[in-house]
């Protein structure tokens, strides 16, 4: 694999902020797009996956697909649905392909939670989102409990996108917020 075809950084002060970059994302992609969220527990990717919906109008009620793997959002208008991935606990590339995400990948936008490494060869483009929030214990509490705060906290974050491949070499997503 290549580097990106380019990137771009920007800072969010509230989950609010996080969900109109994502809305603003989610009307300018297409069906066929493969986002790939990274980010730590807690970081924020559902939250970004509710407001990527938005941008594409499909149905509400977006959660984590972690018990799951693979929800689907049907688009309410003429767009594409939203296939929602979380690959945290698949351990290979077999299991991967058992979700068979090919079937949709044409008609939806497909986004993978904990996808890095992993789902890069369903498609020849894709986007690499990576969140990141500050690592900052509350009072009194552990890095330990930390680690497993909400993404619903209202912090700020810090998103970098990179994208890969001929789909994106002359489309940019311009100011997200």
């Amino acid at each position: 694999m290549t580097g990106p075809v380019w990137s771009q950084e920007f800072s969010v002060a509230s989950v609010e902020e996080l969900q109109g970059a994502a809305r603003s994302i989610g009307q300018r992609v297409a069906a066929g797009d493969l986002l790939i969220l990274t980010g730590e527990l807690g970081a924020g990717k559902t939250t970004f996956t509710q407001g990527l919906g938005r941008g594409l109008g499909v149905r509400e009620g977006i959660i984590s697909p972690t018990f799951v793997l693979v929800r689907n959002h049907p688009s309410l208008a003429d767009g594409p649905g939203l296939v929602h991935v979380d690959a945290y606990r698949l351990e290979s590339d077999a299991e991967i392909d058992d979700l068979d995400l090919e079937t949709t990948l044409d008609s939806s936008v497909t986004v993978v939670e904990w996808g890095s490494g992993r789902v890069e060869h369903l498609a020849d483009s894709w986007l690499h989102i990576t969140l990141v929030r500050p690592a900052v214990p509350p009072a009194g509490g552990s890095p330990a409990e930390q680690a497993v705060l909400s993404d619903d906290d209202d912090e700020p974050r810090h998103v970098r996108i990179e994208a890969y491949g001929p789909r994106w070499v002359d489309q940019r997503l311009g100011a997200l917020v």
